[in-house]
């Protein structure tokens, strides 16, 4: 379960080439774009530009490189020709990349054109829930920690948190041991040790927390027609706290100083409608 030094190394590797996919994102006008235009887009990047492999495409059965969950689409949305994004449209991607056999995991929530108020709200409440687990990660800290950070700033914002779906393990496999929980108690579930590497990744509803699958047995949507959005990072336990291992050129000093964004959220940048501290 635990990783070596090496491991983590190599991990981090896989890590920042992650993170120039979703620059490339950063970078790419979304409205008018169907999802699997961007599919495609992100394909070729992984491949050709990164020499990697999209680990999420095969995987399960899965046909394609991300996940695409526009506005009421909590996770494990199939991209579509006939999905067009659209001015008001929120939009997660989750991807994956292995390099060298280990893989790294991000996903992160887009705001496209002029969102509603609302819906900025989500994504702000999501992106610092997601911070607030990562925050309460160290060496003795037990997983339940985290749950319990994230769920408290969810409520506070208004928002529930989907219980279905959690983070999880990674390295050679995209998903290891332990299971990782968005909500729960303080002080229970697993220590964690120096070396531990998974997901932080919650995803939160406007509304209630209930969801249901979609007859193509991927597409998970809230079943009260919500928003939802989510946010993730790959992290790793060192000896004094936590390494982000998906972490983006905007978020650093993220973990070392909270004061850096995530307490007042998420601002939007013009050029791409992404949320950044």
């Amino acid at each position: 379960m635990t990783k070596t030094s090496h491991e983590v190394a190599l991990l981090a590797e896989s890590g920042r080439l992650l993170v120039s996919v979703f620059s490339l994102l950063d970078r790419t006008p979304l409205a008018g774009k169907s999802t699997l235009e961007i599919d495609a887009m992100v394909e070729r990047f992984i491949v050709d530009d990164l020499a990697a492999r999209p680990a999420s495409k095969g995987q399960y059965g899965f046909a394609f490189v991300l996940n695409s969950s526009v506005n009421h689409v909590v996770c494990h949305g199939v991209p579509s020709a006939a999905d067009a994004l659209k001015d008001g449209d929120i939009v997660n991607f989750d991807i994956t990349l292995e390099k060298n056999g280990y893989i790294a995991d991000s996903s992160k929530t887009y705001l496209v054109g002029e969102v509603a108020p609302a819906a900025r709200r989500l994504v702000q409440a999501t992106y610092e829930a997601m911070w607030k687990g990562i925050r309460a990660v160290r060496p003795g800290a037990r997983l339940g920690d985290i749950g319990w950070a994230i769920e408290r700033h969810a409520k506070r914002n208004g928002c529930s948190v989907v219980r279905e779906y959690c983070g999880h393990g990674i390295g050679r496999q995209m998903h290891e041991a332990p299971q990782v929980r968005h909500f729960g108690e303080r002080g229970t579930g697993m220590e964690l040790r120096e070396g531990m590497v998974f997901t932080i990744e919650p995803m939160l509803n406007r509304g209630g927390r209930s969801v249901k699958t979609l007859g193509d047995g991927w597409t998970v949507v809230t079943r009260d027609g919500s928003l939802s959005a989510q946010f993730e990072h790959t992290v790793a336990v060192t000896a004094t706290g936590v390494a982000v291992l998906t972490l983006r050129p905007e978020e650093r000093g993220m973990v070392a100083n909270p004061a850096a964004g995530a307490a007042a959220g998420p601002a939007i940048t013009a050029a791409s409608g992404t949320p950044r501290p």
